[in-house]
């Protein structure tokens, strides 16, 4: 069936429903800082509970990244009241620190500093802590101290049913979800570049963030501490961001489930010469990394968006996904948001939407290594170049002006808008969907209004470095939350949440009986089958 008769079905009242059901969660990165914009080198607060085992606070690679995570819901306020919540309890208990605002890091002291994340003794966490050690060894841990927002997206059975109907599919649902899924995502890597110049917020870094590496920024003006370059829109995403040379000759395939877990899989088992030189353990016996293969586990392979499914204990992503198939997508290409207080908000989540649901119902071709390499170039344009009004990209078609590419997606995304208000809004004039497209329109026709460009005006309209600006905003931003304390039962709530945490990190490291050795290997006899 074609697309003009599924949005028929979809706008049929009957099943409005299926758009109602969407569901989102999502992963906010923040990093504690000092009173002076250093990263705390302070161990985990105890009163946020156990990193290891808290449902909502937890770290990523460094001690001092926290990382926040809401429960999926399909209320998109009840997430944002979750975020917030988890932000005002944190701030409650870390006295004197702050938490940094913006995706790119503050004054950073030698990489040796940067404290990698404790997770206890047990054999568990002591493989979660050696496989940063890892990544700090393979790509220095400053790389590792930028934070970001993951943002996780499933659609409900009875959208994929209608799809399916549509399609006359035979397959089990399942099989037609991980297929649709797929699809969704090659669309969105095809596409992503409208992501970064829309919601990019990372123009510039500290000088300190880049000492000894070689990169393509210039100073801002006169100023000796900032980097950026004119027209940049989130560096995060770029070279200079979660990047790998040793990656950059993988070809992980999205056309299928299975071609996806095995492309992934060989990268896995894949010798590296220079992994290789590291070695596995010090002289002392002690890992310096979980193997010498090119991935040491499937986390460390860097994409915009991942196809994902909740493992059992004891599987591994992949064998989970192998099993059981896609359930839902985390896209991991956005920024954390200075200008807004969790970083993220209401409009921001709606174009999302839009964005995966447009991606989701249109046609999606396979993609070729030609293909590829264009969706890698037109990510690294628009990274550096992104706000620059003559930007072309590349497309099957030829090259295509960023504008002239990214008006037409917009307007071909009107419908998917008009779609989600009819089922979210019920006799309203209140169009919140269209709303956060027509915003989006406005940010693609005027560069000056995307976060990137908002932040380099108040930079240079306040005099100031991007340290000063973003450290203005942290300090902002602690006020905000902190002036609005927690109620009594969800202070409570937060506080059995750490409580229980404790006493469940304690429970596995009683309960652990194999040198880590032994439970390393097991693990990778089993992540064969």
């Amino acid at each position: 069936m074609s697309l003009n008769n599924l949005l028929a079905s979809l706008r049929k009242s009957q099943n409005n429903g299926t758009l109602t059901g969407i569901v989102r969660g999502i992963e906010k990165e923040s990093l504690r800082v000092d009173s002076q914009g250093y990263l705390a080198s302070t161990p985990h607060p105890k009163s946020l509970g156990a990193a290891l085992t808290h449902p909502s606070i937890t770290t990523d690679f460094s001690e001092a990244l926290l990382e926040f995570i809401t429960a999926p819901s399909s209320s998109l306020n009840h997430v944002l009241n979750e975020l917030e919540e988890i932000h005002r309890f944190t701030y409650q208990q870390i006295n004197d620190e702050l938490l940094w605002v913006s995706s790119m890091p503050c004054q950073l002291r030698s990489d040796s500093e940067i404290p990698i994340g404790n997770y206890g003794t047990s054999n568990v966490g002591t493989m979660k802590k050696v496989y940063r050690l890892g990544l700090g060894n393979r790509y220095g841990r400053a790389m590792q101290t930028i934070a970001g927002i993951h943002y996780n997206f499933s659609v409900p059975d009875n959208l994929w049913q209608l799809l399916q109907e549509n399609k006359q599919n035979k397959q089990s649902l399942q099989t037609f979800k991980s297929a649709g899924y797929l699809a969704l995502i090659r669309n969105f890597r095809r596409y992503s570049w409208l992501l970064i110049y829309l919601l990019g917020a990372a123009p510039a870094v500290c000088r300190s963030f880049i000492a000894g590496r070689t990169h393509r920024l210039e100073a801002v003006g006169s100023d000796t501490h900032s980097l950026y370059t004119p027209y940049a829109t989130s560096l995060r995403m770029g070279d200079l961001g979660y990047q790998s040379k040793a990656q950059s000759s993988l070809q992980i395939c999205y056309n299928s489930l299975d071609q996806y877990i095995n492309s992934l899989r060989d990268a896995l088992y894949e010798p590296f010469a220079a992994y290789d030189k590291i070695g596995l353990k010090d002289q002392h016996g002690n890992y310096k990394q979980l193997n010498t293969h090119l991935l040491q586990i499937e986390n460390e392979f860097y994409s915009t968006i991942r196809p994902k499914r909740t493992a059992k204990k004891g599987e591994t992503p992949l064998q989970a996904l192998e099993n059981r198939g896609i359930e839902y997508i985390e896209v991991r290409c956005l920024d954390v948001n200075p200008l807004i207080p969790c970083g993220i908000d209401e409009n921001t989540i709606r174009f999302i939407d839009v964005f995966l649901l447009f991606c989701l119902l249109n046609e999606s071709p396979d993609t070729d290594n030609e293909e590829n390499q264009q969706i890698a170039e037109n990510v690294m344009h628009t990274v550096y170049d992104g706000r620059n009004p003559k930007l072309n990209l590349s497309s099957k078609q030829g090259n295509r002006a960023l504008l002239d590419w990214g008006s037409e997606l917009l307007s071909n995304m009107q419908t998917v808008a008009e779609l989600l208000d009819k089922a979210h809004t019920k006799d309203s004039a209140d169009y919140p969907f269209q709303g956060a497209l027509a915003s989006m329109r406005e940010r693609l026709k005027n560069p000056q209004a995307t976060p990137s460009a908002m932040l380099l005006k108040e930079m240079q309209d306040n005099n100031e470095t991007y340290f000063a600006t973003a450290m203005r905003k942290t300090l902002q931003q602690r006020d905000y939350f902190l002036n609005k304390p927690l109620d009594s039962n969800t202070l409570t709530k937060y506080q059995d949440l750490a409580t229980e945490s404790h006493n469940q990190q304690v429970a596995i490291e009683a309960s652990d009986t194999l040198p880590f050795d032994d439970f390393l290997a097991n693990y990778w006899q089993a992540s064969h089958r």
